[in-house]
């Protein structure tokens, strides 16, 4: 899966749709593509590609795990409703600007487990990583799915905090091993041995996402600034489905 991630930014979404339509070349067997945008776009979007009927899932990029007098958030039946197909959670902003823990962000698995696909995300910051605990790090974030069944959709974005929008990445046979060992930890540990598609997160764009994909354990990106532009993310998941299907 191949997910577009807007974050806060303005766009303008029939030009972005358009320049994603005029570059992306569709495959029998193409990856799954989803957009994640500001809330205020939803309606828009969904329009633009049908409820469901597109090749583009809809997503949210936040969700509240709990509905009604709590003014300024969106429950998950609202997301429903509206046409999404998915929510990110867990994202390494939210747990830095807005201090969420895993206590909250189990509550948000919970409340969309086998209701819409959940992309959890995870990560380590520089300072962890060159302390060599990016392992010890995850493993606690991925607590939050001890003993749950998860839905066979549940997916894990790794996203290393120090490599979102810096330019910086790992080495793509690096992240392939940290693929591996979240997959391992969420068999382990989830009630029902599920061993989910891990997405890979942090300044992928379409120069570098070839080296990426040819991971053995890579099975999509999570991408932010480049999916900014319609023409540069359809060539994203162009790359995706030409070295998938080698």
């Amino acid at each position: 899966m191949i997910i577009a991630n807007w974050k806060s930014n303005i766009i303008d979404v029939n030009n972005w749709y358009t320049n994603f339509n005029n570059f992306y070349k569709s495959m029998s067997d193409s990856a799954i593509i989803g957009v994640a945008p500001p809330t205020i776009y939803l309606d828009k979007l969904v329009t633009n590609l049908g409820k469901g009927d597109s090749e583009i899932k809809v997503g949210v990029q936040d969700v509240d795990h709990l509905y009604g007098s709590r003014t300024g958030t969106i429950s998950v039946d609202m997301i429903i409703e509206t046409g999404c197909r998915f929510a990110i959670i867990g994202h390494s902003e939210r747990r830095e600007i807005f201090h969420e823990d895993n206590n909250l962000i189990k509550e948000k698995l919970k409340s969309l487990n086998k209701r819409a696909m959940v992309v959890l995300c995870v990560g380590e910051t520089k300072e962890e990583n060159e302390k060599g605990l990016t392992k010890d790090i995850l493993k606690n974030q991925l607590e939050i799915v001890n003993k749950l069944e998860l839905d066979k959709e549940f997916i894990v974005a790794y996203e290393p905090v120090w490599a979102i929008g810096s330019g910086l990445t790992p080495e793509p046979k690096d992240i392939n091993e940290i693929h591996k060992y979240i997959k391992d930890v969420v068999q382990s540990n989830s009630a029902n041995n599920l061993s989910p598609k891990i997405l890979y997160g942090g300044s992928v764009t379409d120069k570098n996402a070839e080296s990426f994909f040819r991971e053995k354990f890579v099975d999509g990106a999570l991408i932010g600034g480049a999916s900014l532009d319609g023409t540069t993310f359809a060539k994203i998941v162009n790359i995706f489905n030409t070295i998938k299907k080698l």
